[in-house]
């Protein structure tokens, strides 16, 4: 049997709405279309943790997507992100189960719950977000950069940065004034089912030292995996029991497009200016996804289908609270940081496959035995992870335009 990894993504159709709620709303179909070619923008980063910095001002091996970037690509996910980050590679198993690679360098967990952590470190802001299980697959909207540092990070970014570090930055409340978005996408995947994704944001200046920020998505990724009726009969079980015993049938399960993923989540923070010198930032942010069927096919079935006997889930919760203080010490810029993250994975596995390889090579139902000493065909695993992450970092740093410079802190 072989199985593969492959995965086949094609959009046939898409109706995309994504402007300010005060402009009128623009329904199109997007076919490919010429544009005027446009100069470079400056990208921003604070990959130094000093501030703010441009791009060709920062001595590392780092990319940076910015804001115009992710919105023209139309990046909405993890996998997306990620393949047009030269340095990074990733291996996945389907949404939130992603084990991340920079430069080569691997911890050897490849994501097993047990394993050790990774060698790539993931940020939310200025949070370490990076669990055994995989990266969290956060929904990317009103976000204003993705950075990714190749190499050794740990001396800023502490552990599981020695390959590398990526960095999400979300957009902060804004006491300029108020302001606000959505977007409305309609999609249909080839060979698959029908998607949707609605999601917004609103800025609110509460006083002249006071904003919130409120984004909300909900989004449906269509399924393009087909779960097929088949009878598979367990070679070295049949040897010993009547092969009626020995076979399973994926019929009552067998479904088309069967691996669609929900996903949804929200986020508020608020910003307040105590004086001059001092701001401070708490959010709070959660996500739920729901993924059912599996990510990878059966090719001695065919392209794109499978045939599991067990139910294929997965259900990914998190949610994450954050405190950011900043201000100034005489001429030091002084952060404190500090963030909490609970993230609970439910997973059922269809584990068929392999129990039934063992089996053809190695008699492997003949060692299983049920309760009345017969073999026992076919498995399935349940996954009940929890993990849970508290950081707390104070960092000092002299300020940015003098030409020697140092950043400190625990």
């Amino acid at each position: 049997m072989q199985r593969s990894m492959k995965r086949k993504r094609k959009l046939s159709d898409s109706v995309v709405v994504r402007a300010p709620l005060a402009s009128a709303v623009l329904l199109a179909l997007s076919p490919a279309h010429a544009q005027e070619p446009v100069g470079l923008d400056e990208v921003v980063v604070t990959a130094q943790k000093r501030g703010e910095q441009s791009l060709q001002d920062v001595p590392l091996s780092i990319q940076a997507l910015n804001s115009a970037r992710l919105e023209e690509l139309n990046i909405v996910r993890f996998d997306d992100y990620v393949k047009f980050l030269p340095s990074v590679s990733f291996q996945t198993f389907g949404p939130g189960f992603a084990a991340v690679y920079m430069r080569g360098v691997a911890s050897g967990g490849d994501g097993n719950h047990s394993g050790s952590q990774p060698s790539v470190g993931m940020y939310l802001d200025e949070q370490p977000i990076t669990t055994i299980a995989g990266a969290l697959d956060l929904h990317l909207y009103d976000i204003a950069r993705v950075e990714a540092l190749a190499g050794p990070q740990g001396t800023l970014y502490g552990s599981s940065s020695q390959a590398g570090t990526i960095r999400i930055i979300t957009n902060k409340p804004d006491l300029s004034g108020f302001s606000a978005g959505y977007g409305i996408e309609g999609n249909a995947v080839s060979e698959g089912d029908n998607g949707y994704l609605a999601e917004g944001f609103v800025n609110i200046p509460l006083s002249d030292n006071t904003a919130i920020r409120l984004v909300g998505w909900a989004r449906h990724d269509a399924g393009y995996i087909d779960n097929v009726a088949f009878q598979r009969t367990w070679p070295a079980c049949a040897t010993v029991v009547p092969a009626a015993q020995c076979t399973t049938d994926s019929a009552p399960l067998a479904e088309e497009d069967f691996n669609g993923v929900d996903t949804y989540g929200a986020r508020a923070a608020l910003r307040i200016d105590l004086n001059d010198n001092w701001t401070v930032t708490p959010t709070i942010m959660g996500q739920s996804m729901d993924a059912d069927g599996v990510f990878a096919f059966d090719a001695n079935q065919g392209e794109l289908e499978t045939a599991h006997v067990y139910p294929d889930r997965s259900e990914d919760k998190w949610w994450q609270a954050a405190l950011t203080v900043e201000g100034k010490i005489a001429n030091l810029d002084v952060v404190y940081t500090g963030a909490y993250l609970d993230r609970q994975v439910d997973s059922q596995l269809d584990y068929s496959d392999y129990s039934y390889f063992y089996d053809a090579l190695y008699g492997y139902s003949l060692y299983i035995l049920d309760d009345n000493d017969e073999p026992t065909i076919g498995q399935y695993i349940w996954g009940d992870d929890g993990y849970k992450k508290m950081s707390h970092e104070l960092r000092f740093s002299t300020p940015a335009d003098k030409r020697v410079r140092f950043v400190g802190g625990l």
